[in-house]
């Protein structure tokens, strides 16, 4: 069996982080307490972006220990295993604060100029 691209999954979590983001601009975190499809969209794309931690290679998580590699992966895993216990406060937390460097931190990985 062969290893995934690192490159495939990085890009995965850019890409879900920026549209995370984006859900977002522009709203409150009152918008999200009575907006259910907004709840449900953020905590998909939340899941995916650690899911997509999961499949980056530990030689690449020790190259860029900036990553906050191991909170992303216990989001995912809250989200699937606790998913009746999900804090949307938490939830807007993390798209305000950590989505913004950590889009930042993968461009450059990446090369990704796009803002």
């Amino acid at each position: 069996m062969s290893r995934r691209d690192d490159t495939v999954s990085l890009r995965q979590m850019l890409d879900h982080a920026r549209e995370a983001v984006a859900l977002c601009r522009g709203k409150r975190y009152a918008d999200l307490l009575t907006d259910r499809n907004m709840a449900l969209a953020l905590a998909r794309l939340l899941h995916i972006l650690g899911e997509a931690a999961t499949r980056v290679s530990l030689p690449t998580h020790a190259r860029y220990s900036d990553i906050p590699w191991a909170d992303m992966i216990a989001i995912r895993d809250r989200l699937v295993h606790a998913y009746d216990k999900i804090d949307l406060e938490v939830l807007w937390d993390v798209v305000q604060n950590d989505l913004p460097p950590l889009i930042a931190a993968l461009q450059r990985i990446l090369g990704d100029p796009d803002t």
